[in-house]
């Protein structure tokens, strides 16, 4: 059965896309129910509204708080009948009723290796510091930022010669394989969390080649 999704986002929508070309593809078992912005300008609401897929604009600024604006979301996704949470380059902490109304069922990426370089800068911050190593993570999403239980992750080596925005491009075009692929596992049912532990329960789907044994793990299979 297809996983019955709402897609949160507040820009540009890369990741959004990444999931409705998958979809579009035939590999993605997803039912895009909502993309819902909290920006009228986020390019996000273009690319769902050129899918066909239902959209909907509520800036967090009529809100007067972020409980009321999360009371609001709540009531739009479940009236719009999706039960998992995917946020998509959305910039805004959920509260803990938002994360209660749909339990073990959020999930985010992260410009980041978790645990490294939480928040909102997880690139910048990364090509700052001088790693030679960084990435992306796919993860559950918990009450605090960027730490609730890991998925997958993918490496990305550091080019001490590159300007972080090239950095960022090469990050977004692996966060666009790992996404789709992690919630192809959530909509199998494959996904087991054992205290922090994200387990993968096994399948007989051909393992695709993701660049070499360490670079994404665990790795992705065949269309991702």
């Amino acid at each position: 059965m297809a996983l019955k999704i709402a897609v949160l986002a507040s820009g540009n929508g890369s990741n959004l896309q990444a999931i409705l070309d998958r979809h579009a593809g035939g590999v993605l078992d997803v039912d895009i129910r909502l993309v819902l912005c909290n920006r009228a300008n986020a390019h996000a609401l273009e690319r769902a509204k050129a899918a066909g897929v239902q959209t909907l604009c509520r800036p967090h600024v009529d809100f007067p708080d972020r409980e009321s604006f999360d009371l609001a979301m709540i009531e739009a996704i479940r009236e719009a009948g999706a039960d998992t949470i995917v946020l998509a380059g959305y910039m805004r902490l959920l509260t803990p009723t938002f994360l209660q109304a749909f339990a073990g069922r959020v999930i985010n990426i992260h410009p980041a290796i978790l645990p490294a370089f939480a928040g909102v800068r997880g690139a910048a911050d990364a090509h700052a510091y001088g790693v030679k190593l960084t990435g992306c993570t796919v993860h559950f999403v918990d009450e605090i930022m960027d730490h609730g239980p890991v998925i997958v992750q993918a490496a990305v080596p550091v080019n001490p010669e590159e300007d972080v925005e090239t950095l960022k491009q090469r990050i977004h075009s692996m966060e666009h394989r790992i996404y789709p692929q992690a919630l192809q596992w959530l909509a199998e049912g494959r996904l087991v969390l054992d205290g922090r532990v994200v387990r993968l329960a096994p399948s007989d789907r051909k393992r695709a080649v993701t660049g070499g044994d360490w670079l994404i793990w665990p790795p992705l299979e065949e269309g991702f």
